[in-house]
């Protein structure tokens, strides 16, 4: 599990969305630039002086939402999924941010991951 530096609301989270976007898009540029390199091994990717490259940027990105306190999720590079913790009906679970959305509504606790994201009970909204 991540480290968490801090708990955010749902409001505090859909604030720090102008931001996390354009990382969490960043990082989708990059990813699909990855994706697209022709390797047969892990080796061959890390060879490429490009790749190191956009490998690296990537790993900063992802290293700046962590600073903001949220996670990225996604290692296909195709939805930008982040997660935001917080604290719901006194639980642990996370805010959940998909880049086509436009805000944070979703949340999911940390056993069912995204595949149990729910919608952001409307009074913490």
């Amino acid at each position: 599990m991540e480290e968490i530096k801090r708990y955010f609301t749902p409001q505090e989270a859909n604030r720090t969305l102008p931001l996390v976007k354009k990382i969490v898009y960043d990082i989708l540029d990059e990813g699909k630039h990855v994706k697209e390199f022709d390797f047969t091994t892990p080796e061959q990717l890390q060879e490429n002086p490009e790749m190191r490259e956009r490998l690296d940027r990537i790993k900063s990105y992802i290293e700046e939402l962590a600073e903001i306190g949220c996670f990225y999720k996604d290692w296909n590079f195709t939805i930008g999924l982040v997660d935001f913790p917080s604290v719901i009906d006194g639980r642990d679970v996370l805010l959940c941010w998909r880049s086509d959305e436009e805000y944070v509504s979703y949340y999911h606790d940390y056993e069912s991951g995204y595949i149990g994201r729910k919608r952001i009970p409307e009074a913490l909204l």
